[in-house]
């Protein structure tokens, strides 16, 4: 099939999927297409190191990952000092607090900018990737890995202290100005 009857089917197959609504398809297909490509080259780096691949990975390493997954994906998606990363594909919109702003996709551009532009704005998207990074480093470089993402982890710790200090803080001012 040529290239530009593969473009055609992919513009009517939009059409049929989203006729309201901007849907960039050919962009998820691309993206689909480099997740499959990192994970086929993370599995050719284990077979070719000849890396022992855990049957069960421990539970400890699990619980590490998940937490430095969840601080990593919020810190690419949505930190106010990684909009550079973001901004060829997003465009600032206003600050969320601790940190952290909220970005629209840019509309303008291919189909695969405005994909990329949604995995980098959406926390909970680009976790699946960060997970699969860090999956394939523990495998690869499992000592490194799993100093970085205490790292991560000692961090997200720390972010729910700093919130929870600033609600008791809050809670405690409320208190004060009643008894006047």
């Amino acid at each position: 099939m040529s290239e530009s009857r593969l473009k055609q089917k992919v513009a009517r197959l939009r059409q049929a999927y989203a006729p309201h609504e901007h849907r960039p398809l050919g962009g998820y297909l691309a993206a689909m297409g480099t997740y499959a490509g990192v994970t086929a080259t993370i599995t050719g780096l284990v077979r070719v190191t000849g890396r022992p691949v855990p049957e069960r990975p421990a539970t400890a390493d699990v619980v590490l990952l998940a937490v430095a997954t969840h601080k990593l994906s919020r810190l690419l998606s949505k930190d106010a000092i990684t909009s550079p990363l973001r901004a060829p594909f997003t465009r600032y919109d206003h600050p969320i607090g601790s940190g952290e702003v909220m970005e629209q996709v840019r509309d303008t551009g291919s189909p695969t900018r405005h994909a990329i532009g949604e995995l980098l704005s959406c926390p909970f998207c680009l976790a699946v990737w960060v997970a699969t990074g860090l999956t394939g480093g523990l495998v690869l470089a499992p000592r490194l890995t799993r100093l970085v993402a205490t790292a991560l982890t000692a961090v997200a710790a720390s972010d729910f202290l700093q919130m929870g200090y600033a609600l008791a803080q809050r809670a405690a001012d409320g208190r004060h100005h009643h008894k006047d």
